[in-house]
Order: C-alpha cells, then sequence, then structure tokens
C-alpha cells in the first residue's frame, strides 16, 4: 500500500513539475516516491531481469547500447537522461512498470546498495579510474567496496573488462564472469596491484601482477579489426555510428551482457551500432559558417580518450572547462592529460576556467587563444568543422546556449 501511495504522489509531482516548466519531473518524483516509501526500489526490481551498468567512463553510451541489443528480446526500461542515482533509477523503473528488462545506469559508488535492491541478472564493470576525488575518494577504496558489494550476489553474471586491472580486481573471484577485452587507454591508476600492492608489468595486451597470480584473464569476448569475436570463435562485423576505440569496447560489452540474458549475438551487434547520438554527445551543429562537433569529458581517462576523437583536419578545436560542483572543483586533472599533439589546428581555450586550461597548454606547447565564452569560442574559428570538447558543467550550458542561439 505504501509503495502504491509512493508512486501516485510521484507520478502526481512529475505532472506538476513538467506544467511549472522546471524540466522532466523525473528526478523530483523519484526522490519522493523514496521519501514516503524508502523499500521502493526493491519493489520495482521485482520480476525483472535488469543490467546494471557502472564504471568512470561510458556509463551512459553503454547502457544505450546495453537497451538497444536488450530490445532485440522485448522491452526495456531505462534512464532517459542518465540520473543515475537512487531518485533516477526509481524514477526509470517506476515510468515503466510492468517490463520485464531493464538496463540501468549507476554510479560507481551507488553500485552495491542497488545491486542489493534490484538483484541484478547481470553487471557491466567498465572501467575505474579517479574521478573527482572531491567526491569521489581514493580510487582502491572504491575497488574494494565494489568487490564487496558482488561478494553479495553469486548468481549475478558480471560482464567485466579484462584489460582493465582495477576491474579485474573486483570481479577476479566472483564464480559467474563473462571476461570482455574493451581496451583501456589509461593506466595511471593501475600501477600496482589493487590486492598486493605489487608493481604491475605490462607485455603487449596482457598483464599481471609480480609476485602473485593475479593476471589478465583469457578473454571470452574480444576485438579483431573490424569483428567483434565470441565464445567459440563467433565473428561479428561491428559497425557503429559512434566514433573512437573506446566505443568499440563499449558496444562489445553492452553485446555480451544481452547474449548472457539470452539475446542473439548478431542481431544484438546490429541493434548496439544503431546507437548514434547520447544526450547530446557526438551530434553536430550548425552554428553560422561552424559545423561544431559536441564531445564530451569528465576525467583524465576520459579527456584522454575523446582527445583520441578529434579530427586532425578540422579547422579549429574548442575545448571548454568549468570547475563547479559536479565537474570537481579541483582542476589539478588538467596536468594528467596529454594536450601536446596537436599541430596545424586552431585551438581555443573556454569555459568558466579558461584561464587555468590556457596555462596547462602554454606548457604543453600548444598554441592557443583565450575566448572564455564557448559560443564566441566556436564562433572565433575558420569556418569549416569545429571540434568541441567540454567537460560536465560547460556541455551543459552550452547545449542550453545552443538551444537558445538556434
Amino acid at each position: 500500500m505504501r509503495g502504491r501511495i509512493a508512486l501516485r504522489a510521484a507520478a502526481a509531482a512529475s505532472w506538476a513539475s513538467q506544467k511549472a516548466g522546471r524540466g522532466k519531473g523525473s528526478m523530483i518524483g523519484g526522490l519522493i516516491a523514496l521519501k514516503i516509501d524508502p523499500t521502493i526500489m526493491d519493489q520495482l526490481g521485482r520480476g525483472r531481469r535488469t543490467v546494471l551498468v557502472t564504471g568512470t567512463n561510458g556509463k551512459s553510451t553503454t547502457t544505450r547500447m546495453t537497451t538497444a541489443a536488450l530490445s532485440t528480446l522485448g522491452q526495456v526500461a531505462t534512464q532517459a537522461d542518465g540520473a543515475n542515482m537512487d531518485a533516477g533509477i526509481v524514477a526509470a523503473l517506476s515510468t515503466h512498470q510492468g517490463v520485464p528488462l531493464a538496463a540501468i545506469e549507476v554510479d560507481e559508488l551507488h553500485l552495491p546498495h542497488v545491486s542489493d535492491s534490484l538483484n541484478p541478472a547481470a553487471v557491466v564493470l567498465l572501467n575505474l579510474s579517479r574521478d573527482q576525488l572531491d567526491r569521489v575518494g581514493e580510487i582502491n577504496m572504491i575497488e574494494r567496496k565494489l568487490r564487496a558489494g558482488l561478494a553479495r550476489h553469486p548468481d549475478t553474471v558480471v560482464i567485466a573488462n579484462c584489460d582493465d586491472v582495477l576491474v579485474t580486481s573486483i570481479a577476479y573471484d566472483h564464480p559467474n564472469v563473462v571476461w570482455v577485452a574493451a581496451g583501456s587507454g589509461w593506466a595511471m591508476d593501475a600501477t600496482s596491484c589493487p590486492r598486493s600492492g605489487e608493481p604491475i608489468v605490462w607485455e603487449g595486451a596482457h598483464w599481471r601482477s609480480t609476485g602473485t597470480n593475479f593476471e589478465r584473464p583469457q578473454p571470452d569476448w574480444w576485438l579483431d579489426g573490424n569483428d567483434l569475436v565470441g565464445p567459440g570463435g563467433e565473428r561479428h562485423l561491428l559497425e557503429l555510428a559512434l566514433p573512437g576505440r573506446a566505443n568499440r569496447g563499449n558496444a562489445a560489452q553492452a553485446v555480451a551482457a544481452a547474449v548472457a540474458l539470452g539475446a542473439e549475438a548478431a542481431k544484438a551487434v546490429v541493434a548496439a551500432g544503431t546507437v548514434r547520438e547520447i544526450a547530446g554527445r557526438y551530434r553536430t551543429v550548425q552554428v553560422g559558417e561552424h559545423a561544431a562537433r559536441l564531445l564530451l569529458a569528465k576525467n583524465p581517462a576520459g579527456w584522454q580518450e575523446a582527445l583520441s576523437m578529434i579530427e586532425p583536419t578540422a579547422a579549429g578545436l574548442v575545448i571548454a572547462v568549468n570547475g563547479q560542483v559536479p565537474d570537481g572543483e579541483d582542476l589539478s586533472w588538467l596536468w594528467d592529460v596529454r594536450f601536446e599533439h596537436f599541430e596545424g589546428v586552431q585551438v581555443v581555450a573556454s569555459g568558466e576556467r579558461a584561464t587555468d586550461l590556457a596555462v596547462r597548454l602554454t606548457y604543453a606547447g600548444v598554441e592557443h587563444t583565450t575566448v572564455p565564452d564557448p559560443l564566441r569560442a566556436i564562433a572565433s574559428c575558420p569556418p569549416g568543422q569545429v571540434e568541441v570538447l567540454a567537460n560536465y558543467t560547460a556541455f551543459r550550458d552550452l547545449n542550453r546556449d545552443l538551444e537558445n542561439h538556434g
């Protein structure tokens, strides 16, 4: 009875929020439902086969790909807006009551208790690296918490990236793991073994901990050129609408998760390849004489991956950085990102923290100008394609300004 009351109140609050022009109202609905009945997430999870997706980078993209792949089996409940904490998860599940499948993005710190509530059929572990240390904390502590949380769910299938040392440590002792060689372009947070403290030695794609038996597992799924190779050597051409090597790894884990729940691999691969845009990311917007492609990055590993997607023939590159609470107010991570490889592209430092970024670019030897307003920064570039790389609030605000501008 309390659960029904909570859901009715949530629906009413969401409706009122929409009518008042305060957004979609999903978050306020979820918050009210949890306040009335703290067990509402448990109730909403019953009778569903749920995939939880977590990691420092790629959660929203992989969740969208997993949703597409699972859709080959039936209707799938998921977040439309990437709200990956309790209120957003409750809102997504309450909006899709009676839907038998779910693909839910979960913040790393929330994964243990969300798993306890939803008892997922599968958990996708993408990667683990530093992300807003002022909020999240020390990375090995997170690894231990996630490992302990998964240990409470031995029947859950864990889809784990064996190229990420910290993710491998989380899943290493779990009885039900599907290993995916999804790649890892960032090893700075796993130079030592999270279990023993011994150095990690890399030998090509293989890695191992010196002095222990902790090493990279043999993958069940891996990428080979344009193909995704699965158990038994089955091959599927992986054609994606999204750019970048990291997104190929995301797709591999999404397909592996869908197959673990009973999807046909061939259909899942095709479905994952149809994803084109995630909350405005990767889209191209015409701004006067400029075709601006929008990329989002939120932490050192994500920035390094996004920088690798920059088209070297672009007329300009706008890098926009804010330092608000959702971004993490400490921008010292800028010094961990390699900005040194831009030649022949006009670079513009932008955002609220454009000056901090300009200092970093100067030390990297990157010629640049500084234009704090991202729209004006785009306008300052030569006509043609402009790559725009922004962190969280800079990306959010730019999308809002583009809507008003258009």
